[in-house]
């Protein structure tokens, strides 16, 4: 089994941090993709990223890797922002395309579940979105919004090594329960 994780954006992408700049959402991403990586890799799966730690990766770049390596799940990992100043909007979101595979929704499903009961972060529901990288990818493909920058208390958590180790753990139980359920 081969999975793939996008730690969403790049190193240098202007304008994802927090609003008092104290973290860039690739921070959030990059550390939990490994943590991930790590966790998954243990259990025997093949584990590769689409980012890099060194640039920002264009989307079709990741989705075009994701295609040619044949990967069974491409999992997007990011953290939300609504506008640019705090505020209380708040909660975890879980995307599939908007015409998603059956598979995407079931992961779309585990992983949302997962996060939301190991974070104990509100629901904001699994959703469909037009994201190039769930979009133009062929396998299950999900893009997980694990908080809000803008929101002081989880911009708090999100900057938190054990926030972002809770998200690590409730996204390979995931992984791994998705995993368990196709064969």
């Amino acid at each position: 089994m081969k999975i793939m994780l996008d730690a969403g954006h790049g190193p240098d992408t202007i304008g994802k941090q927090t609003p008092d700049g104290k973290m860039k959402e690739f921070e959030f991403n990059e550390v939990v993709a490994q943590f991930v990586k790590n966790e998954l890799t243990a259990f025997g799966l093949i584990v590769m990223n689409s980012h890099n730690r060194e640039r920002d990766v264009p989307l079709k770049e990741r989705t075009n890797l994701a295609n040619k390596m044949g990967v069974d799940a491409f999992i997007s990992i990011h953290a939300n922002a609504y506008g640019t100043i705090w505020n209380s909007v708040s909660g975890i979101e879980t995307f599939t395309y908007t015409k998603p595979s059956e598979q995407s929704i079931i992961l779309a499903s585990l992983i949302q579940t997962s996060l939301c009961s190991i974070t104990g972060r509100s629901n904001r529901g699994v959703k469909k979105a037009d994201f190039a990288v769930v979009r133009d990818t062929r396998m299950p493909a999900v893009l997980v919004e694990c908080g809000f920058m803008t929101n002081n208390n989880e911009a708090t958590l999100l900057q938190s090594i054990e926030y972002r180790k809770r998200c690590a753990k409730a996204l390979v139980f995931a992984i791994l329960c998705w995993i368990q359920q196709k064969r």
